[in-house]
């Protein structure tokens, strides 16, 4: 079925829908790694986004109930060169375009990847619109002309869970407001305790909380500073997520308002927010970084790490208070900032995503820096 991208600044692109008719409207970015394409789909730091994958070929190992990040596609539409529709592997439950249908998402293929890539690295991600209905370009880019910036949204609260939950065996465990008090905690004094402010977080975070042997409990993003005193949590994790983190306000004040009580670890997003809570700025990067091979140099430790990352906003270095922040981590690629600590508070943070789903797990000692630190303060 036919196709048109079209893009805020005038440009078209022609392709073909391999889920059927639709229309879908978001950020044009672009991924790329050669795998991990439903996690990325899975991603709740994707929400309002069509992801373009620069691997071409894609949907060749299908989908599977294991490899989600979330409970539901987030993606606003999937851009490929070829999609295929016959997937070869013994954990696929269904293919990708089954999968993508079943949450009303549009996939599209037969677009020169390549050339949207290099467009977007020119002159950045856009807004944009496909549309197999409308195949009158100037009424599309009219449309994506129409569509609200990035900049400026709190998507964190969109992507958030309402209610709080408990994480255990890899499995989320509803167990709404009355689970926001410190007596409820399951095995308290067994198991150190991490609240996990959920801005968007990936399962596969979890996953790795729970393996360093924490208890965890997930709350809502707007979760106040008194309700996580109240608990008496031995650490406090920030996740990752979508869209602008400076109108996420309400966060930045509760973090303002624990530093210094808790251990405090956050990423992507969560990271974000620590630089704002301690006084930094943030900026929308050009293009950003998705992907799996993203280059940083740990300055700790001298050695590199290649990188899972999810961001378009990212936290202006030079804005950084230096008598109370150490810098440990910058991007070999454009020299951002990709991690810090603080000098005083039991907290630190990276931009990328140590979990490594997908991508490598290089980074994946973050976690057991966390219970680490946690340790030392208990």
């Amino acid at each position: 079925m036919n196709a048109l991208l079209a893009l805020e600044d005038g440009r078209i692109f022609k392709c073909r829908s391999f889920t059927g008719p639709g229309q879908a409207f978001g950020e044009a970015v672009f991924n790329t790694g050669m795998t991990g394409y439903q996690e990325v789909l899975t991603d709740p730091s994707y929400r309002g986004q069509m992801v373009t994958m620069t691997y071409p070929l894609i949907g060749n190992y299908g989908v599977n109930p294991e490899d989600i990040e979330s409970d539901r596609v987030q993606v606003s539409a999937f851009i490929v060169r070829e999609y295929q529709p016959s997937p070869s592997n013994f954990r696929a439950t269904a293919t990708l375009a089954e999968y993508l249908k079943r949450y009303g998402v549009l996939g599209v293929h037969e677009l020169d990847t390549r050339a949207l890539t290099r467009h977007l690295r020119d002159f950045g991600a856009m807004r944009a619109v496909i549309s197999t209905d409308n195949l009158n370009p100037d009424d599309l880019v009219r449309q994506a002309k129409a569509i609200p910036s990035m900049a400026g949204q709190d998507l964190a609260k969109v992507v958030s869970s309402d209610t709080a939950y408990y994480w255990e065996n890899s499995t989320p465990i509803l167990c709404g407001a009355s689970a926001l008090n410190k007596d409820l905690w399951k095995h308290k004094g067994k198991k150190p305790s991490v609240i996990a402010f959920d801005f968007g977080i990936k399962y596969n975070i979890l996953r790795c909380l729970e393996h360093q042997g924490f208890e965890v409990i997930v709350v809502p993003a707007k979760t106040d500073a008194d309700t996580v005193r109240a608990m008496s949590p031995d650490g406090i994790f920030f996740s990752n997520g979508p869209g602008d983190p400076e109108p996420v306000t309400y966060s930045i004040e509760t973090i303002r308002a624990l530093l210094g009580q808790v251990p405090m670890f956050g990423i992507c997003l969560g990271h974000q927010l620590l630089g704002l809570a301690l006084g930094a700025k943030t900026y929308k990067l050009k293009f950003g970084h998705r992907g799996a091979n993203q280059p940083v140099k740990n300055l700790i430790t001298g050695r590199i790490e290649i990188t899972s990352q999810n961001h378009g906003f990212v936290v202006d270095l030079s804005t950084l208070n230096k008598s109370d922040v150490e810098i440990t981590h910058i991007n070999l690629n454009d020299n951002t900032l990709e991690g810090f600590r603080h000098k005083k508070y039991p907290l630190f943070a990276v931009q990328y995503h140590p979990e490594a789903s997908p991508g490598p797990h290089d980074a994946a000692y973050l976690f057991e820096n966390f219970r680490n630190l946690m340790k030392e303060c208990r």
